[in-house]
């Protein structure tokens, strides 16, 4: 068996139209979207295949992303036969990985990551939140600035690849460090069209109400280790997760360093669902990514690998 680490997107990643090829030509694929309708109440065809503003709402975003990544996935389970050495994702991506292992059923991951978004949601209600990309700065650079303005309520967010950071905060104090951000050399600072703040301490509020639903679906079925975005490091117990997701609401996402981490263990990544992940992987690590977002691709993945 190849030594594959499945990796999964988080938001960013939707877009209309995705995983409208699996629903067209693939049974399991359309079932998976009936079933995934039902569990939510929420027609998921119209959600992904015609033009909406539901699909910008992180409550359907997630549930979205994850199911069409489900899909890939299970689409390439079934005809490869393969298993992951672990699995891995950006954010919500985590989840994806999750369900991908085993440890949680994909319709309550669905369930569970609808009820994340409207937590998220209820967290920033009645604050100025946002979230800034920062490209052209380093690590360190970026967490200095922040140390020094830390009057400001602005945190690292995600740290993707080297030169790409997210921070995250309060919008007018994310704005005022613009200027800053640039000074210091920052290539762009951009105000991302986002109304949580993810990964940031804004949103403590969300981790009681999330914590009670994991407890509620995780299982200790891991069919493989998963890599926690708040450690970098890898767990496989339902007590593990039950630590450490919360925790990934309010502490940056360590994505670049999980792949540098565990870059020497694989022969390959292969992300399911959309082609984000492979962007940054270009420069974190000379492994290669493959990409399954349709039935093209996925026959294009299971020809290499054979």
């Amino acid at each position: 068996m190849s030594k594959n680490i499945f990796i999964f997107p988080g938001q960013g990643s939707q877009k209309i139209g995705m995983g409208q090829d699996f629903y067209e030509n693939d049974e399991l694929g359309r079932e998976m979207f009936e079933r995934a309708s039902q569990r939510l109440d929420l027609d998921f065809t119209k959600l992904l295949f015609e033009q909406n503003d539901k699909l910008e709402l992180t409550e359907y975003t997630q549930p979205a992303i994850l199911l069409v990544s489900a899909i890939a996935n299970a689409l390439f389970v079934k005809n490869s036969k393969e298993v992951p050495l672990m699995a891995m994702g950006h954010s919500l991506g985590e989840f994806s990985a999750l369900s991908a292992v085993g440890a949680i059923d994909y319709l309550d991951a669905i369930e569970l990551v609808h009820k994340r978004g409207l937590f998220m949601k209820e967290a920033c209600a009645n604050i100025n939140a946002g979230m800034m990309a920062l490209i052209g700065l380093s690590d360190d650079k970026v967490e200095e600035i922040i140390s020094v303005h830390s009057n400001k309520q602005v945190w690292a967010a995600n740290y993707n690849c080297d030169g790409q950071i997210v921070v995250a905060g309060d919008k007018d104090d994310l704005a005022s460090m613009e200027s800053i951000f640039k000074e210091a050399g920052a290539k762009r600072a951009l105000l991302l069209n986002m109304s949580v703040a993810s990964h940031c301490p804004l949103l403590k509020s969300a981790i009681a109400p999330l914590s009670e639903y994991l407890n509620k679906y995780l299982k200790d079925d891991f069919l493989a280790p998963v890599v926690s975005n708040v450690t970098a490091g890898l767990y496989s117990t339902k007590k593990e997760a039950l630590e450490l997701l919360p925790n990934q609401l309010i502490k940056p996402v360590r994505y670049k360093q999980s792949i540098v981490k565990v870059e020497d263990k694989t022969d390959r990544f292969i992300e399911f669902g959309a082609t984000v992940l492979k962007g940054l992987n270009r420069r974190s690590t000379k492994k290669e990514t493959f990409c399954i977002t349709d039935m093209a691709s996925l026959e294009k993945v299971l020809s290499s690998l054979s």
